[in-house]
């Protein structure tokens, strides 16, 4: 990043902390974008202050998303990309949540996050108040867990198979064949059983050397 856009960024940062210190945890500059850190009370504060400010002016919600971490306390991280298309600016708020703790739906301010509200629910189980209609986006009605979670199984929990004698999908608790379970990770060269093709040359080769 260079030295003035860099500025730029430290600028943008010092005036949000000046005029919104309510909603302002921490800010920092990573790779050309500033991430602002607030709370999830004060963030929907935070989008509206950020989308009508002249200085900011960031009218454009990219995305919304969320990071895992298991193991802390604040389980989640909700995270917000913003866009200024008038001052070329793009900025990333962050909310820590702790597991079972609801997020302030921002459809109010930006109606597009209806979508990646639904989207982050679908796949972490974050609950957004004040949303109207939150219900899964990318899996099926049916479907159980949330799968961008960390501790969420990559077989799932049930499987689906078109059942003939019944005419429609039906869902199973997943079945694992005992072979999939079992892997052999033991190499020739550390006494297994087996003979890979070649194996025999080095056996005729160690023979003719010993005569």
């Amino acid at each position: 990043m260079s030295a003035d856009a860099s500025a730029e960024m430290q600028e943008l940062a010092r005036l949000i902390e000046s005029r919104r210190p309510d909603c302002v945890v921490e800010t920092h500059i990573a790779h050309g974008e500033l991430t602002v850190l607030s709370t999830p009370a004060c963030l929907p504060d935070l989008v509206d202050f950020l989308k009508c400010d002249r200085a900011c002016r960031f009218s454009t919600l990219v995305d919304i998303t969320a990071v895992d971490w298991p193991g802390r306390e604040e389980r989640f991280d909700v995270v917000y990309h913003l866009l200024s298309m008038y001052q070329n600016h793009r900025i990333r708020l962050k909310a820590r949540l702790r597991e079972g703790e609801a997020m302030p739906s921002i459809t109010a301010i930006h109606p597009s996050a209806g979508w990646f509200e639904r989207e982050v629910f679908d796949m972490f189980g974050i609950l957004f108040t004040g949303h109207g209609d939150l219900r899964r986006l990318l899996t099926d009605y049916g479907f159980r867990g949330h799968p961008l979670l960390k501790d969420f199984p990559t077989t799932g929990y049930v499987e689906l198979r078109y059942d003939e004698a019944e005419k429609r999908v039906v869902y199973e608790p997943v079945q694992l064949t005992q072979e999939y379970r079992q892997f052999d990770f033991m190499s020739p060269w550390e006494g297994a059983e087996y003979v890979l093709p070649g194996d025999e040359k080095a056996e005729e080769k160690a023979g003719s050397a010993g005569d």
